[in-house]
């Protein structure tokens, strides 16, 4: 039996209004239960547009979708009498989608979006269509849509008629997921006690047209990045912090000098993360160094970060217009009575900002690699051991040498990732009615596999980081526990890996001693879940993201 979520945190209501991707992820991951507004405008709003509909039915005015074909068989007439057979052959002949399946939450969110968009009252659908959107969102019943099958141009077709017939029991049958369990939709439907909802004029379109589900995938998207943004800051304070870096390049007067705001946000941030007090910052002696500048992925990481802060500030803005903006077609402007087909359904900013956003978790990727191999490198690291070794008593450790090569196999294919999609592959689908195309469903998708890629690649920087406090920390005070050289922020960050690997910070011993201590790919993988199923991993750095909506630039 199907049975409703429960969830500690309040309700989300929806009112059409504007979203943010941590509302959006809230939901969609974390499964936080949503409700309707019961605004009488938005309501009365609703109930005009179908009411429009409705007369442009009756009455046969010749309007896009409700008395014609669709796409460049528009000029083909449909009767009043078929209008609604129309729309559930809509659903019917876009049941082709094809790969495997993508990952649910971003099923739920595309969810989440559409209701929240049908509500502006601009699509012409009933208030008991919206409700099903939610229904199956708080019963965890989510419908499983398979990865291939839109090109970002009448908007996500194929895949949101899978979610359009899997709640209205419409059209070809498909699958959902409840409860672990892979259900037919009709045995989902009576399990819920919910019957077939039949289609009328409009309703079929306005579910599938738009750009909806890239949103959604973007919006998912989005919210990871800053999480691992911050954790990336984090892991390259700790490795500063090993280096023996200095405070200069983080002094506030280097970057009044060169304002950008990504930059002077990224070092304000480091000197929290750092611990650097700005007053003793003034007073920094760097005479008890054997080098008088850093290389340049320490002297030059507030300059490498703040374009990719900025980058990624625009991407979020990007997606959060576009995921609360109508992508129906036609629009139904009910203060004047008309329909007006138009094409806000068009992908471009999605997949534009998609390929911007695989870039920059790229660069990201970089930055940490490369500090990675100035860690490792006895002529470089100003008196660590190659490769990390914990005991170097030992002639047959090797530390963290085959770690650092699992890093490097991921790295570049973040940066290959980081190739643009949406200019490279035009297409003429469907004779030409869709001559030009966003391509932000292929962008957006590929940007999903960007982020599982870095979720991957963030825990073994991390590793590094604090293999790296903790042989300094020996180093220079002869014990392990590299809490001692870490400001209160990173030190929680420290800890949390350490309770992934089992094990108990202490002066004793680092994090790894002997290669064969425990097997890295399995600390690895628990850092993974913990950074992507709600773990303490997005916590220890949610302070430092609060800062991020701070920042203003131009677009």
């Amino acid at each position: 039996m199907v049975t409703p979520l429960r969830k500690e945190e309040s309700a989300l209501r929806l009112s059409g209004q504007t979203l943010s991707v941590s509302e959006v992820y809230s939901v969609a991951a974390g499964g936080r239960r949503v409700t309707l507004t019961a605004d009488p405008d938005t309501l009365a709003r609703l109930q005009d547009a179908q009411n429009l509909v409705d007369e442009a039915v009756e009455n046969q005015w010749k309007v896009y979708g409700l008395t014609t074909g669709f796409g460049s068989l528009a000029n083909q007439e449909v009767p009043s009498d078929l209008a609604n057979a129309s729309q559930e052959n809509l659903l019917s002949f876009l049941s082709c989608g094809a790969g495997t399946p993508i990952n649910g939450i971003h099923v739920r969110a595309a969810m989440l979006l559409r209701a929240n968009m049908l509500l502006h009252g601009a699509s012409g659908v009933r208030i008991e269509l919206i409700e099903r959107y939610l229904y199956f969102l708080n019963h965890g019943v989510t419908p499983i849509v398979k990865e291939l099958g839109s090109i970002g141009a009448s908007g996500d077709l194929v895949p949101l008629a899978t979610i359009a017939r899997a709640i209205t029991g419409q059209a070809a049958s498909c699958q959902v997921e409840a409860d672990g369990r892979h259900l037919d939709r009709d045995d989902a439907l009576v399990e819920m006690g919910l019957p077939p909802l039949e289609l009328r004029p409009k309703e079929a379109l306005a579910m599938i047209n738009g750009t909806t589900f890239s949103s959604a995938i973007a919006a998912n998207c989005v919210s990871a990045s800053r999480t691992y943004l911050g954790l990336s800051l984090a892991a390259h304070a700790m490795m500063i912090r090993s280096l023996l870096g200095h405070q200069d390049p983080f002094d506030p007067f280097v970057h009044e000098c060169k304002p950008h705001p990504g930059q002077i946000w990224t070092a304000k941030t480091m000197r929290s993360l750092l611990g650097i007090d700005e007053a003793q910052n003034e007073k920094a002696d760097v005479d008890d160094r054997n080098h008088l500048q850093d290389r340049y992925s320490l002297r030059c990481l507030p300059q490498y970060f703040g374009p990719l802060v900025e980058g990624i500030l625009r991407v979020q803005r990007t997606i959060e217009t576009e995921m609360n903006s109508v992508t129906d077609n036609p629009l139904i402007d009910v203060r004047a009575g008309r329909f007006l087909q138009s094409g806000n359904f068009l992908g471009q900013y999605v997949g534009m900002a998609m390929d911007d956003l695989r870039r920059c978790l790229g660069l990201l990727a970089k930055h940490l690699d490369v500090q990675i191999a100035h860690l490792v490198s006895p002529e470089f690291n100003h008196g660590l051991p190659a490769s990390l070794v914990g005991n170097q008593e030992s002639p047959i450790n090797m530390g963290l040498k085959g770690l650092q090569i699992t890093g490097n196999s991921i790295m570049p294919m973040l940066t290959y990732l980081g190739n643009p999609h949406v200019e490279h592959f035009p297409t003429h689908a469907e004779q030409y009615n869709q001559n030009i195309n966003g391509l932000s469903w292929g962008a957006a998708n590929l940007a999903s596999q960007s982020v599982d890629l870095y979720a991957n690649y963030l825990p073994i920087a991390l590793i590094f980081g604090v293999q790296g406090a903790d042989l300094r920390s020996f180093a220079t005070d002869r014990h392990y526990d590299g809490r001692a050289l870490l400001s209160p922020l990173i030190s929680r960050v420290y800890e949390v890996v350490y309770e992934a690997a089992g094990r108990e910070p202490g002066k004793d011993r680092p994090l790894l001693f002997n290669d064969q201590d425990f097997p890295l790919e399995n600390l690895v993988e628990t850092l993974k879940r913990d950074l992507t199923e709600g773990g303490s991993l997005p916590f220890t750095v949610a302070p430092l993201l609060e800062t991020l909506d701070e920042i203003e630039f131009a677009l």
